[in-house]
């Protein structure tokens, strides 16, 4: 959108003072405006402000607009034009840009200043800080120089901003308020500007200067009306993919999907409901459909991998693959907790924002639970166990259509018996037996020979051990 630099600078005046990430200059100084470039850029990265500003043509005591005579198109140091002698001597380059206006005849020149990411940016090798209205050596501060160089370890997306110089309107028609309401249960306010004063408290919209407004990152990948409208998530859509068969070589569906995560989770999963293979039982004389995977379980997983990929990891969202033995939900990034303790470990994500809303908002399970339930779900439709694996930059959880056991391998076997194992002793009560587990793979009484080989090979595994009772397992780090 375009800015509307008047209200800006009239706004940037009205704060009746310079500021760690707002200075007014009549005219250019290449030297000094080098210095306050790298000063502005670090004090907003200790701020956590997005952008910050030097304004060309006010005077700094009396904020008179007087105009100014520089002109950033034909300002030039020797041929060089003055930003690219800027940049020259700033490490790393700083993310600025200049506009122009006119206000009262006079001409006014914007310069808008980013935070600094990863390190503190540097001028002539040396780097400078805001303090108030006064530009330091950041040198003489170095705890706000060990502020700047963590913050790109702990680089939120979810905050983040996608969109920025919004009016109102314009932010209503990005993100579906009404669906926003719906959700959370919230009574739809009589005035517009209530509804983004609303969803500012969850972190999807923030005020900014000029009464104009920024879409977060948050915001667009819950709510957008279009996340392909978005470039900044647009490569985050949730892609659904349906091969014929048990291979990859021919597909018979393969959709990307537009909406929000919140507002289109629901129709995501009944989308992908209606590409599940079900069966048909006889029950009265009337043919009842069943379908093969449990819903809670396909939810538990989908949502997990919309909540714990890494956005960080450019070019790829969640996918989610449909084959006619199998389902794979795959997600960017690895996990934050080992795989093998996905069942009982209390959730981790790198997206608490995100993860903390879609489970307010009721799409997955809190506590960790979400996992449990998905798994005694699948143990009651007797389905072999799931498979959680990891790459180098993503993660997958495969779910897998009815199996007998004689067609099962020793893994899935093990994994099985794992799984049952830790479900048993989240109960509190139960511990796992050659009779449950007999009980879980569909095994008769009187082949429990077999269950027994099983509890041998996972006990070879060193993932279950036995408990104090006799008969009885537990898990390696119970």
């Amino acid at each position: 959108m375009k800015e509307n630099l008047e209200q800006l600078v009239t706004y940037l005046i009205g704060i009746g003072h310079e500021a760690e990430y707002l200075e007014f200059k009549e005219n250019f100084d290449k030297e000094k405006v080098g210095e306050t470039i790298s000063a502005i850029a670090n004090s907003c990265a200790v701020l956590d402000r997005e952008v910050g500003y030097i304004i060309f043509g006010v005077k700094d005591k009396t904020f008179e607009i007087v105009g100014t005579h520089f002109n950033v198109n034909t300002t030039k140091e020797g041929n060089m034009p003055i930003e690219n002698w800027l940049q020259q001597f700033l490490e790393p380059k700083a993310d600025v840009l200049f506009n122009e206006c006119i206000i009262n005849g006079k001409r006014i020149v914007v310069l808008k200043i980013h935070p600094a990411i990863d390190r503190p940016i540097s001028f002539r090798k040396k780097e400078w800080i805001r303090i108030g209205e006064v530009t330091r050596a950041l040198s003489d501060l170095p705890e706000k120089e060990k502020q700047i160089w963590n913050n790109h370890k702990n680089r939120n997306y979810e905050k983040s901003i996608v969109l920025e110089n919004l009016q109102e309107s314009d932010v209503l028609n990005i993100l579906d308020y009404d669906k926003y309401f719906q959700i959370t249960k919230q009574k739809l306010p009589s005035e517009t500007k209530k509804f983004l004063e609303k969803m500012s408290q969850d972190s999807l919209v923030i005020k900014q200067d000029a009464d104009t407004y920024k879409v977060t990152f948050l915001g667009a990948i819950l709510f957008a009306r279009n996340i392909q409208d978005i470039k900044k998530v647009s490569r985050k859509t949730i892609r659904v993919i349906k091969y014929v068969g048990n291979n990859k070589v021919k597909r018979e569906n393969d959709k990307d999907g537009t909406k929000g995560y919140a507002i289109g989770f629901e129709g995501l999963i009944e989308y992908i409901n209606t590409l599940l293979p079900s069966n048909e039982e006889i029950k009265k004389a009337l043919r009842v459909e069943t379908k093969t995977y449990p819903e809670v379980a396909i939810r538990e997983f989908v949502a997990n991998a919309l909540i714990h990929q890494d956005f960080s990891i450019d070019g790829t969202g969640p996918m989610i693959e449909i084959f006619d033995n199998r389902i794979e939900i795959t997600n960017p990034g690895i996990p934050l907790i080992d795989i093998d303790r996905f069942i009982d470990h209390p959730p981790r994500s790198r997206n608490e924002n995100l993860a903390s809303i879609m489970r307010r908002f009721g799409f997955c399970e809190e506590s960790g639970s979400g996992i449990d339930r998905a798994l005694v779900n699948i143990e009651l439709f007797q389905l072999p166990a799931p498979k959680f694996e990891t790459y180098d930059n993503f993660t997958r959880v495969t779910l897998f259509a009815p199996l007998s056991l004689n067609r099962m391998t020793d893994e899935d076997k093990i994994r099985a018996c794992y799984q049952h194992c830790v479900l048993k002793y989240l109960t509190k009560t139960e511990r796992m037996t050659n009779t449950s587990l007999r009980y879980r793979l569909g095994i008769s009484e009187s082949n429990y020979p077999a269950a027994s080989k099983i509890i041998r090979m996972t006990l070879d595994k060193g993932i279950i051990r036995e408990a104090e009772k006799a008969k009885e397992y537990i898990p390696w780090w119970a």
